[in-house]
């Protein structure tokens, strides 16, 4: 549809429906505004008057699972209402154009100046959004698939740093729109997962895993087990916070990322060498008394962290499979206080989670700057509030790779007022994020 008719859909019930089902009822007119100022910007920068598709693909956060996914580990994740939106129209010269608020341009020809596709890793482009987008393309083009330009005025609420993926959201996104524009959307959650992991790994140079963008294009809350990384198994899970009372925060404690490369790489590399040692790659390899049986031999040649590392990742994916459990019978039981006492169960695994990452994975601050301890200092204060201000109901943990960023909390929903103002007084108006987990994955939206 054009501009005029896709403006006007947006005030429609089924948009009304779409959004709220996306962002929450408190999100619908914002939402509105916010789909309504892209369309209006394709129209000032000469990309509208045309057949205009709209996209959205959301940010994830992890529930639990810290640090696993590198070693064929378990993770539990969710999609949240924070996402990456475009509003696009197709091209016919086979140029990607991608402009966002905030962010510099995007502008990947895929062809060369002879007609033929250019889709090879440029060294110029890595660490861009750029290598992105021709990652992207040039893994669709490898498994068969058809590929074509597209213009695209873009704008995230998922702020790069905070935890949320913000890297797997747009990657998803663009996927998202490479498959609805030229493959009719066939591919799948984890395909597009897939297709986006390899686009940050060759084309953008992060070795990151496959978790952040499985959650993303996958929407709800996912249960996924990377034993075998080709074929992960995701189990889709009901989680209704709101029911049990509570609600589901992230707290940003504006640490720097800058200089945390070698922290970030020591927990696989630690991981893996203990795995190493029994001539295996990776921890899923072995079983965790296997390890513990000749612990004197490897904390003698690897050191006593790597050897606490491994005792995390096992005991983390048990808590996964537990906290999994717990959902499902909170989803299958009939009883109120039989789902409470399953919730509870959660957040008691919630805290062991984050006691785990806090003692045994050690990824709370960096050795390297001591000083700086913003996650250790949100962690200590949310204990603190929770315990006397909610009677310990409540938890907390770190979020996402640590050292610095965020941490991850459950409040009653009562007491978030009062928890807002005890961490914005400490980290700044807006460092505190309620979220929601939100039921869709990467979608084209049809108003």
């Amino acid at each position: 549809m054009n501009e005029n008719e896709l403006a006007l859909k947006l005030n429609t019930a089924n948009a009304a429906e779409i959004f709220t089902e996306l962002y929450g009822e408190s999100g619908l007119e914002a939402a509105r505004s916010r789909y309504s100022s892209l369309i209006m910007e394709m129209l000032r920068e000469g990309n509208g008057w045309g057949d205009l598709r709209v996209f959205s693909a959301p940010g994830r956060t992890e529930l639990a699972g810290n640090h696993t996914d590198h070693n064929n580990g378990k993770v539990l994740a969710a999609a949240i209402q924070l996402d990456s939106v475009a509003v696009v129209k197709k091209r016919n010269d086979n140029v990607v154009f991608i402009r966002s608020k905030g962010f510099p341009d995007v502008n990947v020809k895929l062809h060369d100046s002879n007609g033929k596709p250019d889709l090879e890793p440029k060294p110029e482009e890595k660490g861009t959004t750029d290598a992105l987008v021709r990652g992207i393309a040039a893994e669709f083009s490898k498994r068969g698939g058809k590929i074509g330009g597209f213009s695209a005025n873009a704008e995230t609420t998922v702020l790069p740093g905070s935890g949320l993926s913000s890297s797997a959201a747009i990657e998803v996104l663009i996927g998202k729109i490479f498959d609805s524009l030229y493959a009719n959307g066939k591919r799948s959650a984890l395909e597009l997962a897939q297709i986006g992991q390899i686009a940050e790994n060759e084309f953008f140079g992060k070795p990151c895993g496959l978790m952040d963008q499985t959650a993303s294009a996958s929407g709800g809350t996912v249960a996924i087990d990377f034993e075998f990384v080709e074929e992960p198994v995701i189990k889709q899970l009901k989680f209704d916070l709101t029911a049990a009372g509570f609600i589901l925060c992230v707290v940003n404690t504006g640490g720097s990322h800058a200089d945390l490369t070698s922290d970030y790489a020591s927990i696989p590399s630690e991981m893996k060498s203990v795995a190493k040692f029994y001539n295996k790659s990776t921890l899923r390899e072995l079983d965790k008394d296997k390890v513990l049986y000749r612990a004197s031999d490897v904390r003698k040649k690897l050191g006593d962290r790597a050897l606490l590392r491994a005792i995390h990742y096992y005991d983390e994916n048990a808590r996964v499979d537990d906290m999994t459990l717990a959902l499902q019978i909170m989803e299958k039981e009939k009883l109120y206080a039989s789902k409470l006492d399953a919730f509870y169960v959660f957040l008691k695994l919630v805290n062991q989670s984050g006691e785990s990452s806090w003692r045994f994975l050690q990824n709370i601050f960096s050795p390297n700057n001591l000083a700086e301890q913003g996650i250790a200092l949100a962690l200590a204060l949310t204990k603190d509030f929770l315990a006397n201000k909610c009677s310990n109901a409540g938890a907390c943990r770190v979020h996402g790779g640590g050292f610095a960023g965020t941490i991850q909390t459950y409040i009653p929903i009562s007491a978030l007022n009062d928890y807002r103002e005890c961490i914005e007084e400490i980290f700044g108006k807006g460092s505190l994020t309620p979220l929601m987990i939100r039921s869709k994955g990467a979608v084209e939206l049809v108003f």
